[in-house]
């Protein structure tokens, strides 16, 4: 699978930067955890590198962050399973993933003597269907996946996932679709009628046959790098994830982002602390750093992310508040899913996405 994040450069935190001016407004997590190492390695999404938190955590707690970027969760796993996580301390996968990590038995169950503030995240992330009671995470973000579009060029805006086929002649090697195989197909089974977690074989199989269709007009399967593309006209249409939609668009307010109507998935990332964790105190002390109202307020507002902590929420200003697409009327999130672990299944959808990839 192409890698969608670049490797990022470490990031080390500059402890003598002064962050008041930054607006950050911050507690102290050092009461709360004894940390020995002065060194915090996180395994994480592009988009969530951000230099001026990592340094915000660096001056509250003396400890550096050190990053390193997935391109999928897939791959991540796979990176785990392989030995090559050892360094990590936190590790920051989708929900879907933290279900398999905890059959993979690779997860430490979070003690909650050691959080603080988790109490304050809004009641739908307190028991999530993926990780009950969040034994196992503390959601970071979430949102929704769907399809971002250039207005000037396509006056008639996509409202659905058949779109794509319908103007098939238009889009044709302008448009992108996401790397990600359950998102994909999940997207087409959804248009279909059929669940995004579909188990029915046939149905799986119309998915593919339906994608196969419209795999010549497909520039690439990407997730990140359509964005550049989008910004510089060589793309027209992509399928995305909201938080990258929501990004792109501050910069070409022309781009417009839509969930499609037949329905889309929701999604949420998490942290998780995994088993070979070396600096396990560092950990909590990072958990307990995101999980403070101000500092999720100000993520939301620097990443342009949806923060489940209801506290941070209530601290954003009322243009983020309102904004449909970071945080989508219930009306349409009731047509959206969650992605969930489909076991001796996913070989089969595997095996269709290699074939509609590589071949």
């Amino acid at each position: 699978m192409a890698n969608r994040r670049q490797f990022l450069q470490a990031l080390t935190a500059v402890s003598s930067l002064s962050l008041a001016s930054c607006g950050w407004r911050l507690g102290d997590v050092r009461s709360a955890t004894n940390i020995d190492s002065d060194q915090l390695y996180i395994y994480t999404w592009t988009q969530y590198a951000d230099q001026e938190l990592l340094q915000a955590f660096t001056k509250q707690t003396g400890v550096k962050v050190l990053v390193d970027v997935y391109d999928s969760n897939e791959v991540m796993l796979a990176k785990l399973l392989a030995g090559g996580g050892g360094a990590y301390s936190l590790i920051y996968p989708s929900d879907y993933m933290v279900q398999k990590m905890q059959e993979q038995d690779i997860l430490i169950k979070l003690n909650n003597q050691r959080l603080n503030g988790a109490d304050k995240l809004f009641p739908q992330f307190q028991n999530p269907s993926y990780d009950l009671n969040n034994r196992y995470s503390i959601p970071f973000s979430w949102g929704t996946t769907g399809l971002i579009y250039n207005s000037e060029i396509l006056k008639d805006a996509p409202d659905d996932w058949d779109y794509l086929w319908q103007n098939q002649e238009i889009l044709n090697k302008r448009m992108t679709l996401l790397n990600d195989l359950r998102e994909v197909m999940g997207a087409v089974l959804r248009m279909l009628g059929y669940s995004y977690n579909s188990t029915d074989k046939d149905e799986i199989k119309q998915a593919y046959e339906k994608l196969l269709e419209l795999k010549p007009a497909i520039a690439a399967f990407n997730t990140d790098a359509w964005q550049n593309q989008m910004l510089a006209g060589d793309i027209t249409l992509a399928m995305c994830y909201s938080v990258d939609a929501i990004k792109v668009i501050a910069e070409n307010p022309q781009l417009k982002y839509v969930i499609p109507r037949s329905g889309s998935s929701i999604w949420t990332d998490a942290i998780v602390i995994p088993k070979t964790a070396p600096n396990i105190d560092g950990a909590y002390a990072w958990i307990n750093f995101i999980l403070q109202p101000e500092v999720s307020a100000k993520i939301s507002q620097r990443l342009n992310i949806a923060t489940p902590n209801s506290a941070g929420f209530e601290q954003l200003p009322n243009q983020i508040k309102n904004d449909r697409n970071l945080f989508p009327p219930a009306e349409l999130l009731a047509k959206c899913e969650r992605i969930i672990p489909l076991k001796d299944l996913e070989d089969i959808y595997e095996r269709y996405w290699t074939q509609l990839t590589i071949n």
